[in-house]
């Protein structure tokens, strides 16, 4: 099913010709800033979740993780929202271009952001604030939805199939370097007197996205569309209902992208945002602990890239599963480690967590993913595999991992809720394909 496609609509280059380097460093930059710049955005609120949000928004009970489970709560109805932002923007990715889509992505994530450093707090709104606080979330979830599958298809639509995982790879540099950005604004905001922080030093991360929001536009409005696009633009293959057709023609990739994110985003989330919740819970200064996700993020945006490049030699399923069998096997280690309260363990378990174990899985994932749907539905097959998996994966695992550490008061609970969710991923790559490399005639000149 295809539609009149209109040629004006396509900016950029066409498909006549091959890419040459420097258009390919160019999109390689701009892709990754603009990522940065959107993901900061989104991670922020994450981390504000772990260590201020369920006191400023939620009542006060006397336990201080009844208000963080809320604050993951709301955390969670962002991923709840992310599948719809999927098939919005993927529509309009796959009708009107890769690079209108993450425009609009990027202005409403900047407008939900910088919105969340203005809102009044329970003790001055009452129940209007956690509602207003969801709201936002909410706006935040639908933008990241069409965000992620439309910063892999930027670069990998525009990369040579001899060296699309290693490429592609460099799209996750951008999630990467807003979690490193967003850790190090609450870090550097955290050095304020405990009164300032809490009454007012806690929005400047959120109010400063600003800055980031008009670089970011102006980024991704000089951003040239995708080849793989264009191509199909020009040969007529745009489709009316992209994600009608995505569902009806690939059913079970849809499924298995699902499957993939398992083991990848809850396991992220759990290393990276519940890890701040149990190590205030057992007296690890929030200092050490943002000092060494931080550091983590770094080490884990090089690991990116070499685990990307691994999986153009030895094949993308081989590589992931090197990820998810390894996310099982660190699951009681990276809690022992925590529970030693030394900085080098602490430093140690979360790289074990995230370059090793993580970034096997997101340095693939890009390549993987893409290699799973065609041009002409691929913005919406993307998105939807992606972001419906996150509402169960990422969403949900903070808040299950809050609730069993309330429950149980051990963790124990959540490494083995770690487990399953890398068994989950492991079983799905077992009966799932190597999947076909898309071949292109352009090379990287």
């Amino acid at each position: 099913m295809t539609s009149e496609n209109t040629g004006a609509r396509v900016a950029g280059p066409t498909a006549s010709g091959p890419y040459d380097r420097a258009v390919m460093r160019r999109t390689l930059v701009a892709s990754v800033a603009g990522n940065a710049m959107e993901w900061y955005d989104f991670f922020i609120y994450g981390t504000a979740a772990a260590l201020v949000f369920g006191q400023l928004f939620f009542p006060k009970n006397g336990d201080p993780l009844i208000g963080t489970l809320g604050a993951f709560a709301a955390f969670a109805m962002g991923f709840v929202a992310r599948p719809l932002g999927g098939i919005v923007f993927g529509h309009i990715g796959d009708r009107l271009g890769r690079k209108t889509s993450l425009v609009w992505t990027l202005l409403l994530m900047g407008v939900a952001t910088f919105g969340i450093g203005l809102l009044p707090t329970y003790e001055s709104a009452g129940i209007l604030s956690p509602i207003l606080l969801v709201v936002l979330r909410v706006v935040q979830g639908i933008a990241s939805g069409g965000e992620w599958g439309g910063g892999v298809l930027m670069i990998s639509e525009n990369a040579d199939e001899r060296n699309r995982g290693y490429l592609s790879a460099w799209s996750q540099l951008g999630v990467g370097g807003g979690f490193v950005l967003a850790s190090a604004a609450f870090l550097a905001v955290q050095a304020l007197p405990h009164e300032q922080f809490m009454s007012w030093g806690w929005r400047l991360p959120f109010l400063g996205s600003v800055v980031i929001f008009v670089l970011g536009i102006y980024i991704r409005r000089r951003l040239p569309e995708s080849h793989d696009f264009a191509e199909a633009a020009q040969k007529d293959k745009t489709t009316h209902l992209p994600v009608v057709e995505v569902i009806r023609r690939h059913p079970k990739e849809i499924l298995v992208a699902m499957g993939l994110r398992f083991a990848e985003n809850g396991g992220a989330y759990i290393f990276l945002a519940f890890s701040l919740v149990y190590a205030k819970y057992v007296g690890i200064p929030n200092a050490i602990m943002l000092t060494g996700v931080t550091v983590a993020m770094v080490v884990e945006m090089a690991a990116m890239l070499a685990w990307g490049w691994l999986s153009d030699r030895i094949g993308r399923k081989p590589v992931y599963l090197i990820g998810a069998v390894g996310l099982m096997v660190v699951a009681f280690p990276f809690f022992w480690l925590l529970d030693t309260r030394q900085p080098v363990m602490i430093y140690f378990a979360l790289i074990l967590g995230t370059a090793v174990c993580h970034g096997a899985m997101i340095g693939t994932l890009p390549a993987l993913i893409t290699e799973l749907f065609s041009t002409e539905v691929r913005y919406s097959g993307v998105a939807l595999g992606h972001e419906v998996a996150s509402v169960f994966a990422g969403g949900l695992s903070p808040v299950i991992a809050t609730a069993l550490l309330e429950r149980y008061h051990a963790a124990w609970p959540v490494a083995v809720f770690l487990m399953i969710l890398g068994l989950i991923t492991v079983i799905t790559l077992l009966v799932s394909r190597e999947p076909r490399r898309v071949v292109t005639s352009r090379v990287t000149a």
